[in-house]
């Protein structure tokens, strides 16, 4: 009863008529929220086997900001981006970025992070010092991620592509990054030549894989957005507002300290 009080009061400037996800929302008193399961430190499957992460802590930040229970669901990757939800899932707290082709499919509130993006390679790397030397390797990104566009020279960001590509004729090869960090600590070579990720992705697993070492300086930067379903202009308007609140009551940079040991947050469209 209190949870719905606090959802009735957090939803009490919104249209009376709403859109499908905030009328669902406001009815069931939860919001599901669609995430990975693969994505340390942003979201992940720990010792007991409970997700966990800067995402699961921010998406229940943001749920008990409105007043709703939170729920977690981790279909794949290409899932989720290709959009056409069809009411499975309110909101997508998970990490991604904003492209002129995943907005065809999404809507996109609110950025919340910045990540860099970075090179690891293997500590015995001899020939890898920067983005100049990934021509002709063999460089692991996530499944579906922006990183493998960046590595096919293609990769526009906020309506701007990234000009500077020095390296040609990459072989990007998409995987689970979990799998793919444990690849490259084989050694040089066996399987990748190095990796190209978030700098928290790296850090974390550098500090887990101790055959692993992250080159600086870093790519370019990424704002990660949360994302939703195309049509609830409503509950974006929400979802925006909610996400400005808190930011400035700090609990947006308390979990980024926590996770990724630096202030990471940012605020806008």
């Amino acid at each position: 009863m209190r949870t719905m009080l606090f959802l009735l009061l957090a939803l009490a400037l919104v249209p009376a008529h709403a859109g499908a996800t905030l009328d669902r929302v406001k009815r069931t008193g939860v919001v599901i929220n669609v995430l990975l399961d693969s994505y340390p430190p942003f979201e992940f499957l720990g010792p007991d086997n409970q997700l966990a992460g800067f995402d699961i802590d921010v998406a229940r930040a943001f749920a008990a900001k409105i007043g709703a229970k939170l729920q977690l669901q981790t279909p794949s990757w290409e899932t989720i981006v290709g959009g056409h939800w069809q009411g499975r899932w309110d909101i997508c707290i998970c990490s991604m970025t904003r492209t002129a082709e995943r907005e065809r499919s999404l809507s996109f509130p609110v950025q919340y992070y910045a990540s860099p993006a970075v090179i690891t390679v293997n500590k015995n790397e001899q020939h890898i010092k920067s983005a100049a030397d990934l021509s002709g390797k063999r460089v692991g990104v996530g499944n579906g991620s922006t990183y493998e566009n960046y590595l096919n020279r293609a990769l526009v960001l906020d309506g701007q592509a990234v000009v500077s590509y020095p390296f040609h004729d990459v072989v990007a090869i998409p995987g689970d990054e979990t799998i793919n960090f444990r690849n490259l600590a084989l050694g040089p070579g066996v399987r990748l030549d190095a990796i190209v990720s978030s700098l928290a992705t790296a850090t974390a697993s550098a500090a887990a894989l101790p055959a692993l070492k992250v080159l600086s300086p870093t790519l370019y930067a990424e704002r990660s957005s949360v994302a939703t379903e195309k049509g609830d202009p409503d509950w974006d308007a929400l979802v925006a507002r909610t996400f400005q609140e808190l930011k400035a009551d700090g609990s947006l940079a308390k979990i980024s300290q926590k996770w990724l040991n630096m202030d990471a947050i940012v605020y806008g469209p």
